[in-house]
Order: structure tokens, then sequence, then C-alpha cells
């Protein structure tokens, strides 16, 4: 038994030589008893916030307070992201739009619900530009019930700050999690049910070129949401964990959680615990050494 340990650790350590996950690194969870959480986004001053689309609602958590609810309803808000000026973006999939929270906390601002006249299937998930520019991507899972298709295309699109928007991409089947390179040079979208993961070159702040095929996870499940690290590693969410993926598409670790992650992002002061939203529960990790 003891030369089987220590083939494993052998093993593993061979594996993920270049792991950006310290050794001893541990989960946690934080907050439980959701009904299926979603879109987590940290801001100093206010802590962590997150969707809980079963219960309609946005959720803050922070160390001192535990978790409060922070809006309600939030019209099944899914991602969350917010632009240069600190205003809460939401992908809210119960009216199919992109809105603005505005800063007396009650407002909501349509920014985009519409392409070519048609309303937007579901709109998921969200990534700021530094430019101020929104991608998103609209897949056609979670239209509210009752409601149809307007649109034959799930696409990632592009949303000005002049309110103008751009179709980027009309290839996908589902696309979901979208996040930029650190130097925002590369755009990464999954396939949600086919657990793969592009890459394009980003141009002018406002066209994709060179679609790759970056990733592809060797286990059955979909994949969700991702971010960035510093380094240019993406953490995308998808079946067993979180999977850590270096800039040259290889597999550096997988962080395991207890629930099928949905999304994750940065937080604390220097952005080095990676916050997880994961069915019923929100994780936290830190990955500083």
């Amino acid at each position: 038994m003891r030369k089987i340990l220590v083939l494993v650790f052998l093993f593993s350590s061979f594996m993920f030589s270049q792991t950006p996950v310290p050794l001893n690194a541990k989960l946690e969870k934080i907050s439980t008893g959701h009904v299926f959480v979603e879109g987590p986004v940290w801001k100093d001053g206010v802590g962590l916030l997150f969707s809980d689309m079963g219960s309609n609602c946005i959720n803050k958590w922070s160390r001192e307070n535990g978790t409060t609810v922070f809006l309600k309803p939030s019209f099944v808000s899914n991602g969350l992201s917010y632009d240069n000026d600190g205003n809460l973006i939401l992908m809210q999939t119960g009216k199919r739009r992109v809105a603005r929270l505005e800063k007396d906390g009650i407002t909501q601002t349509s920014l985009a619900n519409k392409f070519e006249g048609k309303r937007f299937n579901s709109p998921n998930d969200i990534a700021v530009k530094s430019s101020g520019t929104i991608f998103f991507t609209d897949p056609d899972f979670n239209i509210p019930p009752g409601e149809k298709a307007e649109l034959t295309i799930k696409g990632i699109y592009r949303l000005g700050k002049n309110g103008s928007l751009k179709l980027l991409d009309d290839t996908f089947d589902k696309p979901n999690g979208i996040c930029f390179s650190p130097d925002e040079k590369k755009l990464y979208v999954c396939e949600s049910p086919k657990a793969i993961v592009y890459v394009w070159d980003v141009v002018d702040d406002s066209t994709l070129a060179n679609k790759k095929l970056f990733y592809s996870i060797p286990e059955k499940g979909y994949a969700d949401g991702m971010k960035c690290d510093a380094a240019g590693n993406l953490y995308c969410t998808g079946p067993g964990g979180i999977w850590i993926i270096s800039p040259e598409g290889k597999l550096l670790d997988k962080i395991a959680t207890p629930e099928t992650p949905t999304n994750c992002n940065w937080g604390d002061a220097d952005r080095k615990t990676l916050y997880i939203t994961a069915q019923t529960s929100v994780y936290k990790i830190r990955l500083a050494k």
C-alpha cells in the first residue's frame, strides 16, 4: 500500500508540476442552502455578490455579515459584472436582456434586449473590457416558461458604451462562459454541452478573428463560467470542479468541488482568492502562497 501511495503522489506531481494551486490551499464553503447559484463578482467595500437564479435574487456575502439578500427580484439574473463606473451589470434571463443597476440600488436600466428586432434568447454570461465595452453570450437555455425563441442563432455579442450592438459569432450551439486574457488580446468562450473552450484574437476592441479550439475537457459534463488569473491561466468550471489550463492549452490542475461548479471569480483586496458558485452553495479557495 505504501508503494502505491508513493506512485500516486509522484504521478500527480508530474501531471501538475506547474500548478498555481498552493499545497496547503483548502476549499471552504461560505454560503449554502440556495436553489441554483451563479455569477459571482467581487467589489471592495461590498464583498461578494452572486445570483440565486432559483430564488430570483442576488445575494451578498461578506465576512462580517455572512449572506444577505442584495436585490430581489433580480429577474432571474445569471452572470454579473461591474462596468467602469462601478455599476452592476446583470444578465437577466427573466427579461431576456442586459441591464444595469443604477446607483440608487433600485432602478434597473435595459442596455440591450433585442438583436435586429428580435428578442434575445437568454443572456447568460458577461465580460467587461477595460474600454467599457461589454461582451456577452446568448444561448437558448433558460428562456422563461411560456415564451419562445425569436432568434435562430445563439450568439456572442459586443455591446458598445454608446449602445451599439454587434454580433461577433453565431457558430455555436450553446455559448456560455466568457472571459478575456489579462492583456485582453484573447477572448475565451465555452460551448457548454460539449465541454469545449474556444479562443479568438480580439481585433480593435470590436472584432473576433482566428477562432481556435483551446481545450476540450476530457470528462462527460458541461463547461460553464470561467476566468483567467494574472498569469493568463484559464479557470473553467466543469465536471467535477475547476479545470486550470495554461495559456498554451495544457491542463495544469483541477480543483475538486463537492457540487458541480457553475462559475467563478477573483476576490479579496489582492484578487487572489477564487470564489466559486456551485449548485446550492458558494465556496472559496485561497490561491496565494
